[in-house]
């Protein structure tokens, strides 16, 4: 089980993020447009984690508290059930990517009992698993090894593999094609997550071949050079300014991503060389947690993680929802 405080994370985050919003409000006011589109998620605990979708528009969301995936379809206004919390021995759902090469929607399963969310299910510890993109039905589940274990999103490599972030300890997971169990791909001190926070996080595949994650608490971004499949050289880029407790990060194509900060933001990070400018495109958002490209749009997921543990009981804000920001010009 993962040795990270989620209590602690979380109610930090919450702090974090309120002051970093109202910062991100009173410098960035010129930029925010009006209320974007929206989607809205049944269920008053479900709290949203990650996005997904698949290229006819679908859009596959993940529940953290309640597990389960969320269905919604292209032009419908509100997400269906479709994988059922506890499905496949999952528990809490972060990360989700649909894989439509292999027809497998990927979900990060975390055990977080411990930490005062129970989720459905009982079993124990992190684990990528497999389901069917078609009918749900579980494919395939592959459980971290050892105990620092926090399984947070996912990518596809050009070759098929499954790459997995660890927020819990300073690695990045491989799956292989057809494989079942999951090996330590890169590991690096560079990934080593505070004392009282969140390590790697996002991760996706840029243009060039390489791939790149980021890191929770810290905000930082790294490039990890990869040849033949093999790990290589880990560098840490300068960004044009500080992430704020950075999470998904998805590809947009010629070395640009998007990203999100939780502190409200949707960004996209363009790397040129060893340095990466981090452009708002969309302030003001409640604890976003995840984002996902449909055509010229982004999806973005309001978490609102930090009312999960919340001791002074005030709740979300209902119903949750996840919002369209176009990307034109972007």
């Amino acid at each position: 089980m993962v040795d990270i405080d989620i209590y602690g994370w979380i109610q930090r985050w919450a702090s974090m993020a309120f002051g970093v919003g109202l910062a991100v409000l009173a410098q960035l006011h010129g930029t925010a447009s009006a209320a974007p589109a929206s989607v809205t998620l049944p269920g008053n605990r479900t709290f949203p984690e990650s996005i997904t979708s698949t290229a006819d528009g679908t859009l596959y969301v993940g529940s953290f508290a309640e597990g389960g995936v969320l269905r919604v379809r292209p032009g419908a206004s509100q997400a269906e059930p479709w994988i059922e919390p506890g499905a496949f021995d999952s528990r809490s759902v972060l990360g989700v990517l649909a894989d439509e090469r292999s027809g497998t929607l990927w979900v990060c399963s975390n055990d977080l009992s411990a930490r005062g969310i129970p989720g459905p299910g009982s079993a124990k510890g992190s684990a990528l698993i497999g389901f069917d993109l078609k009918t749900g039905a579980g494919k395939l589940r592959a459980p971290f090894a050892g105990d620092h274990t926090f399984c947070n999103d996912a990518a596809i490599g050009p070759d098929g593999a499954v790459y997995v972030t660890n927020t819990a300890a300073p690695q990045i997971l491989k799956l292989r094609p057809g494989g079942t169990q999951l090996e330590i791909w890169s590991t690096d001190l560079l990934f080593q997550p505070p004392a009282q926070g969140g390590g790697l996080d996002g991760i996706a595949f840029g243009s060039d071949g390489n791939l790149y994650v980021d890191t929770f608490t810290p905000g930082e971004f790294f490039r990890v050079e990869v040849k033949d499949g093999t790990a290589g050289k880990v560098t840490k880029l300068q960004t044009s300014r500080q992430l704020v407790l950075a999470d998904a990060l998805r590809p947009l194509g010629g070395n640009r991503f998007l990203t999100i900060e939780g502190g409200g933001r949707l960004d996209q990070v363009t790397v040129t060389g060893d340095t990466a400018s981090i452009e708002t495109l969309r302030d003001g958002f409640g604890r976003p947690t995840g984002v996902t490209q449909v055509g010229q749009s982004a999806w973005v997921a309001e978490g609102q993680l930090d009312h999960v543990a919340d001791p002074a009981g005030k709740g979300p804000t209902l119903p949750f929802r996840v919002y369209e920001v176009p990307l034109l010009g972007h």
